[in-house]
């Protein structure tokens, strides 16, 4: 159909209670599942200024995950946020380049001639 939009969903919200601290903060992540839930939520854990971290899936027919962050020492919960996701692409990036490299020794050691 020409000229129609489709509206594009924000694929992050945060939800605050009014008069709220930034410490304590739902997130909205769309169009994802366990499989970012559950690692995001490991790593955001190892953070000490972190006191509470959990998720939930709304509905199975929902792809939406709701995101509880709650901090102490003045944190923000953007930040405990923010530090979680740059470890897990941290940690993503070095599980793909150890899978490359090893994928290419493989391949090598196979072009070599058995004895």
């Amino acid at each position: 159909m020409a000229g129609t939009e489709v509206e594009k969903k924000p694929t992050l919200e945060m939800v605050q209670a009014d008069g709220a601290d930034e410490g304590c903060v739902t997130f909205v992540l769309h169009e994802e599942d366990h499989t970012l839930g559950n690692s995001l939520r490991y790593m955001i854990m190892k953070n000490p200024e972190v006191d509470f971290c959990g998720y939930s899936i709304t509905h199975p027919s929902e792809s939406k995950i709701n995101f509880r962050i709650q901090t102490r020492g003045g944190l923000p919960a953007t930040e405990g946020l923010r530090k979680g996701l740059n470890e897990l692409s941290d940690v993503c990036q070095h599980v793909l380049s150890t899978f490359q490299a090893r994928v290419q020794e493989f391949k090598d050691q196979q072009d070599e001639p058995m004895d």
